[in-house]
């Protein structure tokens, strides 16, 4: 019986960027049903071992006599899973790994015992079958030979090749399974074993455990198959029919015999790089970022709109009406309060926003900077050093304290301090009567040139008296001008506590400044901004409605601003710096 040419399937590769596995060259195990025949319960299984060996050596004259067996002991092959659901584990245990099943021995004696002529007959055919099973491999010089003619009959495939061959799926879209039903493969002869040295025989070794004893001398060796007990040693095939030799292809491999379908692309050989993690500010990325805003901004709309309606439906009800007309939004001030705003008092104004917006964004920077690259040290302790943005955040704080100290000392010796600290109760009702109109877009209509409304005033009040002073307390906590080795005092007023309050406060801060600013310019810009930057109001509040003046020195106010926000960094910082200490980038 011929073994049949057969194709592995090939799978992924076994290391990254490899071939796939298993390599073309590899022929799976075959593995043939024979019929069984009887042989005595105690029969002895024989396997095949490969040794190198001179091809001389492998012919033995038959004789009668019993069989010589190795002691070595017998190889199997390791069983896996089933390949069919229920099925026994592949491959099967009769199974070796040349590709023929593991050959058995019978009794080795020097005359055939009595048996059915029959059983001989089959163990004869039997043995010539396991003859031709012994070629393990063999590589066709000529793919077309591979392919026999198809035979008339199936009784014929049979008989030719013992088993149908196994068909697979269409090798074209809406085709028969491949290979055709008529399809038999030609049979494969053993091919004659080379004259060199290296070529490895395949002989059949006998179960140890007929081993045991020793051969009486005149016996000779031979080799038996599955199912030859029975059968005298005289009739065995010759030995050299045991030789399984695998020969290397020569020369170029011949074209595949179909179309390919499927190539490999660049993933199996370059890995794609992982895309780049995204920029983030905080925990967001900037689109993120950039969504939350468009959301949270309509949602700020729609909630004001909201708002703006129940508002506007409660100032319509006649209890609040009437609430409005007694508390129009703001009191007389005493008789003895100034008139007007001077023009110091505008200047400073504009010096104080100029500081602040500094203060913010070098508070900031220190908060955010993670490794400094320019450090500040004193003239007189140069072991101590900090950041130079931590410098000019704290020189900044310095001028915006001494500028409120001349706030706070001219408002009380001028008076003005009148406009800002609330003399009477009745500022409470009338600030919640100002922030009601308001709310409702219904602006007050108080001239700040005399008199501010009691919201504003209570809002200044905060800003100057309780916020300002918060945020000194806490900065100087943080800052070099605390002494370090206060213990006492450290322990009463720990930094812990001036870090929780001070960020808050500069929140505060900015709050403030955005609802002051968006106030003045939806409240009458002209004449809000002329009142502060220009030093002109009257008691009638329409006459410097149109009046550009105070708009001109805002716009060029803003101005300076914006050029100390750029000039705030170490090009321009360190020559200044160096005046009051060492500046070095280590």
């Amino acid at each position: 019986m011929a073994t049949f040419a057969r194709t592995m399937r090939r799978g992924l590769p076994r290391v990254a960027g490899g071939d796939p596995w298993p390599p073309p060259g590899e022929v799976p195990p075959v593995v043939e049903e024979r019929p069984a025949v009887e042989a005595p319960p105690t029969e002895p299984r024989a396997r095949r071992v490969e040794t190198p060996a001179d091809p001389s050596e492998n012919v033995a004259p038959a004789a009668s006599g019993q069989q010589k067996s190795t002691g070595r002991e017998p190889r199997r092959m390791r069983q896996g899973l089933p390949r069919v659901v229920g099925g026994e584990p592949w491959p099967p245990a009769a199974a070796t790994p040349g590709g023929a099943p593991w050959p058995q021995t019978g009794e080795a004696t020097g005359a055939p015992k009595p048996a059915a002529a029959a059983a001989a007959a089959a163990g004869r055919a039997d043995a010539r079958a396991g003859a031709e099973r012994a070629v393990t491999r063999e590589t066709p010089a000529d793919p077309s030979e591979n392919v026999a003619p198809a035979a008339s009959t199936p009784q014929e495939s049979t008989a030719r090749g013992g088993e149908r061959v196994r068909r697979g799926l269409p090798r074209v879209a809406g085709g028969n399974p491949w290979p055709p039903a008529d399809f038999t493969p030609r049979p494969r002869a053993a091919a004659a074993p080379p004259a060199d040295a290296s070529a490895r025989a395949a002989t059949l070794v006998a179960d140890p455990a007929e081993s045991e004893a020793p051969a009486p001398s005149g016996q000779q060796e031979s080799t038996a198959r599955d199912g030859d007990a029975g059968v005298p040693a005289s009739t065995a095939p010759p030995a050299s029919a045991d030789i399984a030799v695998a020969s290397a292809p020569a020369g170029p491999r011949a074209p595949l015999p179909f179309t390919p379908t499927v190539f490999p692309g660049a993933a199996a050989s370059v890995r794609p790089a992982p895309p780049a993690e995204p920029r983030r500010i905080g925990p967001y990325t900037p689109l993120q970022w950039a969504g939350v805003a468009a959301v949270g901004g309509f949602t700020l709309l729609v909630a004001a709109g909201l708002v703006v309606v129940i508002v506007r439906f409660l100032l319509s009800i006649p209890p609040l009406q009437g609430f409005v007309e007694q508390f129009p939004g703001e009191y007389h001030l005493p008789e003895w309060a100034p008139v007007g705003i001077p023009a110091w008092l505008g200047w400073q104004h504009f010096f104080n926003v100029f500081l602040m917006v500094l203060i913010i964004r070098t508070g900031l920077q220190v908060r955010t900077e993670k490794r400094p690259t320019v450090f500040w040290s004193p003239k007189g302790n140069k072991r101590r050093k900090i950041s130079l943005n931590l410098w000019l955040h704290q020189a900044l704080d310095v001028l915006w304290v001494a500028n409120g100290i001349i706030y706070i000392v001219l408002h009380f010796t001028t008076g003005q301090w009148v406009r800002i600290v609330p003399t009477s109760w009745e500022v409470i009702p009338n600030a919640v009567s100002a922030g009601l109109q308001y709310l409702s877009l219904d602006w007050p209509t108080e001239n700040g040139w005399v008199n501010y409304n009691s919201l504003q005033q209570l809002a200044y009040f905060a800003t100057v008296f309780i916020a300002a002073p918060l945020a000194i307390i806490t900065g100087v906590r943080m800052s070099g001008f605390w002494p370090k080795d206060a213990a006492r005092l450290n322990r009463l007023y720990p930094v812990e506590w001036a870090r929780k309050v001070h960020f808050p406060v500069m929140l505060y801060f900015v709050v403030f400044i955005i609802f002051h600013v968006t106030l003045v310019f939806a409240t009458g810009a002209l004449r809000n901004l002329n009142h502060m930057y220009a030093a002109q109001g009257s008691v009638d509040p329409n006459a410097y409605a149109d009046n550009w003046a105070g708009l001109l020195i805002f716009i060029l106010s803003l101005g300076i601003i914006v050029a100390g926000w750029v000039a705030a960094r170490p090009l321009v910082v360190a020559p200044i710096a160096r005046l009051f200490g060492t500046v070095k980038s280590r």
